[in-house]
């Protein structure tokens, strides 16, 4: 269940944002990716783990990095970051033992992530329009 509604969430979202014309700013989806990474971080917090709070933080500047360098740069590293979170949040449990993370978060984040990744990498034209840097 975890699955379909990430991947609906994926939809929704990518929807949306075409709809409203907010994914004409090439700042939404690196603004995406930066809050999708800072969920774990908030589970840490609530979890009241301090080594995961400073290994989901870790984590968490990675992708700011990648948002970052996609937004000054080239949007498909964007596109790249959402994946490999999704790649993250398949491994997580393995990677950072976080006791505030729900049990279904990393399979919803996965389809989520990755949802949005392939939305985005079919969307040529947001890719194209967008990826002139500034």
């Amino acid at each position: 269940m975890a699955y379909i509604v990430g991947i609906l969430i994926a939809f929704a979202v990518c929807v949306f944002a075409r709809g409203a014309g907010f994914d004409r700013d090439r700042a939404f989806y690196p603004t995406v990716l930066v809050v999708i990474a800072l969920y774990y971080v908030l589970f840490a917090v609530m979890g009241g783990s301090m080594r995961a709070i400073v290994l989901e933080s870790v984590a968490m500047s990675a992708f700011a990095v990648v948002a970052v360098a996609g937004f000054k740069r080239n949007l498909w590293l964007v596109a790249a970051g959402l994946a490999a979170h999704g790649v993250f949040d398949f491994f997580h449990a393995h990677i950072v033992h976080d006791p505030g993370v729900p049990e279904w978060w990393p399979a919803f984040c996965m389809a989520a992530d990755v949802g949005i990744a392939a939305l985005l990498t079919s969307a040529r034209q947001w890719l194209m329009v967008a990826a002139t840097p500034r």
